[in-house]
């Protein structure tokens, strides 16, 4: 069984037992997040999707650890002008595990 879920503005296909990195979440490292907009749920030969979601359905998940991505190193530069600009950026993120899918 797996499910289609939106959070961040990105979609996921999970199962339990998955773990994922998504967009941060105002969470602690223990918390339990329930995601509801669930997309689509898919069990064997059996298919539900959403109109735009599921209704009834959630996916609950623990929360691992909120973190910081690798940096990326931004690096501006016009040519014979002298103009140089560099920065540097680490997305934060959330490291979830799926729990229990519920349709």
């Amino acid at each position: 069984m797996y499910a289609i879920i939106e959070t961040g503005g990105k979609q996921y296909k999970v199962a339990e037992g998955d773990t994922l990195f998504i967009e941060k979440l105002p969470a602690e490292a223990g918390d339990t997040v329930t995601f509801d907009k669930v997309l689509a749920v898919l069990d064997g030969e059996k298919a539900t999707f959403g109109a735009p979601v599921v209704e009834g359905a959630k996916v609950s998940a623990s929360v691992v650890k909120n973190g910081k991505g690798k940096k990326i190193r931004i690096f501006k530069y016009n040519p014979k002008k002298g103009y140089r600009r560099r920065q540097g950026h680490r997305q934060p993120y959330t490291k979830v595990t799926i729990g229990k899918i519920e349709a």
